[in-house]
C-alpha cells in the first residue's frame, strides 16, 4: 500500500489519496456530528464525535508510518512549484495547527465524557463546551484545507 501509486490521478502513494480524502471530508462529517447536538441528539453527538476523533487519530498514525517508509515529503517537495523551504515552513505550520485542534479535541472529548459521567446531560447547561467545540472545528478545517493545500503543492502543482 505505501509503494502503489493512488487514485486521485496523481504520482501520489495511494496512502496519501486516502488521507487527503478522509481529511477532506472530515470537516463534512463533523458538521454532521454538530448538527446532531443542535438537535439535541446528545448521544448520537458524543458517538459520532468518537468515531471520527479515532479515525483520525488512525489514520494519521498511518500516515506517519507511511510518510517514514517512503520519504514522500522529500521525493516530491523537489518537483513541486513551490520552492522546498516554503513547503517546509507551511507544513511546519500546517503540523502546529494541527497538533493544538487534535490536542484540544481530545480534551475536550475526554472531558466531556468525565463531565457526562458525573451529572449527565445537565452538566453541559452553563460551560463553554459549544465555544470550544466551534474553536476545535474551526483549527481542524484550517488544518484539513492546508493538508490539501501541502497535497496539491506536492504532487499536483508540479514544475
Amino acid at each position: 500500500m505505501f509503494d502503489k501509486i493512488g487514485f486521485l490521478g496523481t504520482q501520489a502513494p495511494l496512502f496519501m489519496d486516502i488521507i487527503t480524502v478522509y481529511f477532506a471530508v472530515m470537516p463534512i462529517l463533523l458538521l454532521v456530528s454538530i448538527y446532531f447536538a443542535i438537535k439535541k441528539k446528545y448521544q448520537l453527538h458524543f458517538i459520532s464525535q468518537g468515531i471520527i476523533l479515532t479515525t483520525a487519530l488512525v489514520i494519521t498514525v498511518f500516515f506517519e508510518i507511511g510518510v517514514r517508509i517512503t520519504g514522500v515529503f522529500s521525493q516530491f517537495a523537489k518537483t513541486s512549484y513551490f520552492s522546498y523551504e516554503t513547503i517546509l515552513i507551511f507544513l511546519i505550520i500546517h503540523i502546529i495547527i494541527a497538533i493544538l485542534a487534535v490536542g484540544g479535541w481530545l480534551y475536550l472529548f475526554i472531558s466531556s465524557y468525565k463531565r457526562f459521567k458525573l451529572a449527565g446531560y445537565k452538566a453541559f447547561e452553563n460551560t463553554n463546551h459549544k465555544k470550544i467545540g466551534m474553536s476545535i472545528f474551526l483549527a481542524l478545517t484550517v488544518s484539513s484545507v492546508m493538508g490539501i493545500c501541502i497535497y496539491l503543492a506536492l504532487f499536483v502543482i508540479q514544475n
